[in-house]
């Protein structure tokens, strides 16, 4: 009730600015296991060694990139990080039990296979992007081959560390990321945390080849599930938000398409002024509004709504959820 609420609000304070303006407007399935490989005709080069201490890719032996699952997320990175150059299509592997979710993977250029083994033993860097409740048993799967040569990120929700490093051999060189769809276009904003056994040169090298999505930090284990909350579910919350913004456009005689593009249009420019600036929201916020104007007039009705605490409630309420999947 509380985002239907706000989402409301939204479109009453366009309608409210506008009018105090007075501006008149004219018109994936269950991983196969120990399936057989049905690799592309691509060929793929032999895996390499990591030593200890040193950055695994280089340019005379480019890091070879696998991911277990090949749904929304790991399209994403793999699309951040092929378009900005920093690994080549050819230099990436995606598996997955059906060809579904491969052709997204085949269009950029990349290998593909239905051997989840496949991919490791290909890849030495190897992200993991299955659904959380399938994750073990993939881990299962695919352990008889991991090696101290494997760097193993886990991008499953709600997964913990502990219960990866538990679940891979000993000693495994793990990490668990989050990040969010906006690395599709490399804008996105990603968070790590390193298990026990895993070497800062790697951390190190993981957060410069996922910078190139976007904002890339390494964090204490325990922000992940607040980062869900925040910016991996923030994403459907800014969407919700822009949808308000352009029907209550709409509401007063703007055409949609129009509306729908001013409203993005919006939210990225003051994102990027948030960005750029350093201020507050705040600070910004009191920059755009001047005494009796539309905006305040605007504001005014949003804050009637309960826009603040239901976006408060949204993150909150998505982070608990995470953890309770930690949990389970």
């Amino acid at each position: 009730m509380a985002g239907a609420a706000a989402a409301a609000a939204a479109a009453a304070a366009v309608a409210v600015a506008t009018a105090a303006s007075s501006t008149k407007v004219s018109a994936s399935s269950t991983p196969l296991l120990n399936s057989p490989s049905t690799m592309s005709t691509n060929t793929i080069s032999p895996p390499i060694s990591i030593s200890m201490g040193q950055l695994p890719w280089t340019a005379d032996s480019p890091m070879q990139i696998g991911f277990v699952g090949a749904g929304r997320m790991a399209e994403a990175i793999a699309m951040g990080i092929i378009v900005s150059g920093k690994v080549e299509a050819n230099n990436v592997m995606a598996s997955a039990p059906s060809d579904k979710n491969l052709w997204h993977f085949q269009n950029l250029g990349c290998k593909t296979t239905h051997s989840n083994i496949e991919v490791l033993q290909n890849c030495s860097i190897v992200f993991f992007a299955t659904k959380p409740h399938i994750l073990p048993m993939v881990l299962a799967e695919v352990s008889p081959v991991v090696t101290r040569k494997h760097v193993l990120v886990s991008v499953a929700a709600g997964v913990s560390l502990h219960t990866l490093e538990k679940l891979l051999p000993p000693k495994s060189r793990v990490l668990r990321i989050m990040p969010n769809l906006p690395c599709r276009v490399q804008e996105g904003a990603v968070v790590m945390a390193r298990g026990r056994h895993a070497e800062k040169c790697e951390t190190d090298y993981l957060q410069k080849l996922l910078s190139v999505c976007g904002l890339c930090e390494e964090v204490p284990e325990a922000y992940i599930n607040i980062h869900t909350g925040l910016s991996g579910s923030g994403v459907a919350y800014v969407c919700m938000f822009s949808e308000a913004l352009a029907e209550g456009a709409i509401k007063l005689g703007m055409p949609s398409g129009l509306a729908h593009q001013i409203a993005a249009q919006t939210l990225l420019g003051a994102a990027k002024l948030l960005l750029q600036s350093g201020q507050h929201p705040a600070q910004l916020r009191s920059e755009v509004c001047t005494p009796g104007g539309t905006t305040i007039y605007g504001l005014h009705a949003l804050e009637q709504g309960g826009l603040r605490a239901a976006a408060m409630n949204a993150v909150e309420a998505a982070t608990r959820r995470a953890q309770e999947l930690n949990k389970q």
